[in-house]
């Protein structure tokens, strides 16, 4: 999803740099965007692996069918609390709803991809 937001997006620094510029650093997010990225690669590999430990066990036989379904709606459900809580609550941000769109699709992707992974036993 990095990957896919990088190349994609609309080269703003990520909600997480600007939580690096919060808690780490003292200058504005636009200084600390390959830390925000780093920690948003640690974000999403961190989900990854705990959404591929906890399928087996929520489902039983993983199947590329369920494996894409669950990831997708987990997706959905990193994104409302990626918005909701660390966007707003915690950096106070307000993104207009194209960012939001944006937001969205690519923790679609992250989902899709995720899904795929998992349930072709790649992972």
């Amino acid at each position: 999803m990095t990957v896919f937001m990088l190349a994609l997006g609309d080269d703003s620094p990520p909600p997480t740099a600007a939580l690096w510029a919060k808690f780490v650093g003292d200058e504005g997010p636009e200084s600390y965007v390959p830390q925000g990225m780093l920690l948003h690669v640690l974000y999403g590999v961190g989900a990854g692996v705990a959404f591929a430990l906890a399928l087996p066990l929520a489902v039983g036989e993983v199947t590329l069918v369920n494996a894409v379904g669950l990831a997708v709606a987990y997706a959905a459900v990193l994104t409302v609390v990626g918005a909701v809580v660390w966007m707003k609550g915690v950096l106070g941000m307000d993104p207009g709803r194209a960012t939001a769109m944006q937001f969205g699709f690519f923790h679609l992707v992250y989902g899709l991809v995720l899904g795929g992974f998992v349930g072709a036993g790649l992972v």
